[in-house]
């Protein structure tokens, strides 16, 4: 059975989305998913034990060997991002039952757990797949299934932003086709390995440039790198909150993980550094992402869209790491990446908490949530603090880290503006503290009785489990720090 796990990683929750459609009961349909999402979680778990012990795993499909063959092929890095997916996945469905039932229809919710799933099988499936079209192939199945998470928010506009990702998600799934195709016609290959090994001897061609370029912008598109994350905003704020949660703590995520495999894992470190003048782009783009995502999240009076544009800010410090071309960037990169994906989560969901209560997510309904829900604005706090980069939280290594590759390089006007960057989440962060602790709670808001949790059991555990995780992988660093600079070492010493 261990040697079927790469497949089984994507099989399990792919298979259990139509099966969904069978149950009768919102709980049993929620119940299956769930433990879809857990099995799945403990693949990945398996797979990176596998990986750190024994190396790079290869499954070929149908016993078809590559390149001839679909090839699943899971190293370090890739261990490291299904681990990511599948975690969040199940944490944040654990949490779900109860602000699904709230915030949609009875006729919505089997709907949701199997567009959810859909969307799990498929980032976990652009993560295992070893070939470019079948990256694509899954990355349109993510995509469907967050279109319709998006679209069945409650309000109205979740259709609009669901449109709208719809419409940016099409362009950049067909730059990467397109850039996929190019390769395949100079190479005869779409087997990743067998890329790498082919594109040096074409590397002069000009439509391997172009393709580069395609396969760049459309990633970028699906990332939300800025300027090209018109559709995250929208998304993030309509969207039903455990959705918001779910996608904030892994699609991204997943893109960031697409640039960097097809950057350095195709086309190789030499190309890459070859074709574009990549630490002007990448650092000045990333800087861009960061101070003006802050700066438009400070003026923000819906959470959720505050935080989306946070993400905007903090894919730019991602960006960043990526554009410094180095070990050390790359893994202050991979290292924001996981724990970006445990601040955001946490802060997703604390706010389905407040939804649960308060039906909005606008600041005026954070007045006096100190005293009315103490634990969900505790954990309001700890996230935020873990965003702004205070020491002893997660955010604070992930940047400590950045401004070390930064330093290594002599950039100290770089170092310089990531500081000044993270001190911008302060203040949009303050904006969220405020209200709640030094602002009276509306009179017809009702207060926590004895020791009941303001927010139901099953969310306010999930909570503190990431809050709790977001303090811990702070102080404790060996597991994502010893990944991400294995994987950046790979990155930059063999290819994949």
């Amino acid at each position: 059975m261990l040697t079927h796990l790469p497949i089984l990683q994507v099989i399990v929750p792919l298979l259990a989305a139509p099966l969904c459609l069978m149950l009768d009961g919102s709980r049993f349909v929620w119940a299956f998913a769930l433990l879809a999402s857990l099995l799945a979680g403990v693949i990945s778990g398996l797979l990176l034990w596998q990986v750190e012990t024994g190396g790079t795993l290869s499954y070929a499909l149908g016993g078809w060997q590559a390149p001839i063959g679909i090839e699943y092929r899971i190293d370090l890095l890739s261990a490291y991002l299904l681990l990511i997916v599948s975690a969040m996945g199940t944490l944040v469905l654990l949490g779900a039952y109860r602000s699904v039932n709230k915030e949609l229809a009875a006729g919505a919710r089997t709907y949701f757990y199997v567009a959810y799933l859909l969307c799990l099988a498929g980032l976990l499936g652009i993560v295992a797949a070893g070939d470019a079209f079948n990256v694509f192939v899954f990355l349109e199945i993510s995509s469907l299934g967050s279109y319709i998470l998006i679209s069945l928010g409650r309000d109205r506009r979740a259709l609009w932003a669901a449109f709208q990702y719809l419409v940016v998600g099409t362009i950049g799934a067909t730059f990467i086709l397109i850039g996929v195709g190019f390769l395949y016609a100079m190479t005869g290959t779409l087997n990743m390995m067998d890329l790498a090994q082919r594109i040096p001897s074409v590397s002069e061609s000009t439509t391997v440039l172009v393709a580069f370029t395609f396969l760049v912008v459309g990633v970028c598109l699906k990332l939300a790198m800025f300027p090209l994350h018109v559709w995250l905003p929208n998304a993030y704020a309509f969207a039903p909150s455990i959705a918001t949660a779910f996608l904030a703590a892994s699609a991204t995520k997943v893109a960031v993980y697409l640039l960097f495999r097809f950057s350095f894992g195709v086309f190789g470190v030499a190309l890459t550094e070859s074709i574009l003048p990549l630490q002007e782009v990448f650092i000045g783009l990333g800087l861009a992402g960061v101070f003006v995502a802050s700066l438009v999240a400070i003026s923000q009076h819906n959470i959720k869209r505050m935080l989306a544009y946070s993400s905007v800010a903090q894919i730019g410090y991602m960006i960043i790491g990526y554009g410094l071309d180095s070990q050390a960037g790359t893994t202050a990169a991979l290292l924001h990446l996981f724990n970006h994906a445990l601040m955001k989560a946490a802060l997703f969901m604390a706010l389905a908490a407040v939804v649960y209560h308060h039906g909005s997510v606008l600041l005026k309904d954070l007045a006096g949530l100190g005293t009315t829900m103490p634990w969900t604005a505790a954990a309001l706090v700890g996230g935020g603090l873990s965003l702004i980069g205070v020491p002893l939280t997660v955010g604070f290594i992930s940047k400590w880290y950045l401004v070390q590759a930064a330093l290594e390089q002599d950039l100290w006007w770089l170092a310089l503006l990531i500081v000044v960057g993270s001190l911008l989440a302060i203040v949009y962060v303050w904006r969220m503290i405020e209200p709640m602790y030094f602002a009276p709670a509306s009179s017809d808001r009702p207060r926590s009785v004895g020791n009941t949790p303001e927010a139901p059991r099953s969310l306010l555990l999930v909570i503190w489990i990431l809050v709790a995780a977001n303090l811990y992988f702070g102080i404790d660093t060996r597991l994502p720090v010893g990944i991400a600079e294995a994987a950046a070492q790979q990155i930059f010493g063999v290819r994949f």
